[in-house]
């Protein structure tokens, strides 16, 4: 089953499935930082457009009515604009006044998200669509073009400022390999 829609768009469902519809994008929730020190920070990610449609793919979708509440589960997939997630499983967490709005996407059992020639692995990822934050958490490895990797216990991507930070966890340390430019080495 595949669908798209706009975030935050005021369109009405006429059935459960056409709710299915509210299945959005990435990744990730509210960032605390609060007991690890701060490892790094770039503007890795660059523009998002977070107001972009987000289109998704399951093999199942549970709708839960009662709580405002979309399971995903098999062979998830969630793009939006060039952003794409990929996870066994997701839930989608959604208000409803009138309208329906997506408040936050979880992904769990391993989740792997990809940028043009940036890729972003971890246990867990979560995107609040009120904040726009996105953040990956457990085993997070980062990696850009061919050979820039980093590891870390988690990782904070801000589509308001383009901060991407990534801090070691609990009784960890971030790591990682830079690519150095290859220059012909002279002999003395």
């Amino acid at each position: 089953m595949k669908l798209s829609f706009r975030i935050g768009s005021g369109f009405r469902f006429r059935s459960g499935l056409a709710m299915m519809a509210l299945i959005a994008a990435g990744l990730a929730g509210p960032a605390s930082l609060s007991n690890a020190a701060t490892a790094s920070s770039s503007d890795a990610l660059g523009p998002h457009d977070s107001n972009a449609p987000v289109n998704y793919e399951a093999d199942r979708i549970e709708l839960q009515d009662k709580i405002n509440r979309v399971n995903l589960s098999g062979n998830v997939v969630i793009t939006q604009g060039d952003l794409t997630m990929h996870s066994p499983r997701a839930v989608v967490a959604y208000t409803n006044n009138g309208s329906m709005q997506i408040q936050r996407l979880d992904a769990t059992g391993g989740v792997l998200v990809t940028r043009a020639d940036e890729t972003a692995r971890g246990d867990v990822a979560t995107y609040d669509f009120n904040a726009r934050i996105i953040t990956m958490v457990g085993h997070v490895t980062v990696q850009r073009g061919t050979g820039d990797v980093q590891h870390s216990g988690r990782l904070v991507i801000d589509l308001n400022t383009h901060l991407t930070t990534t801090d070691s966890g609990p009784g960890g340390r971030v790591s990682g390999t830079f690519t150095v430019p290859k220059h012909d080495q002279k002999a003395p």
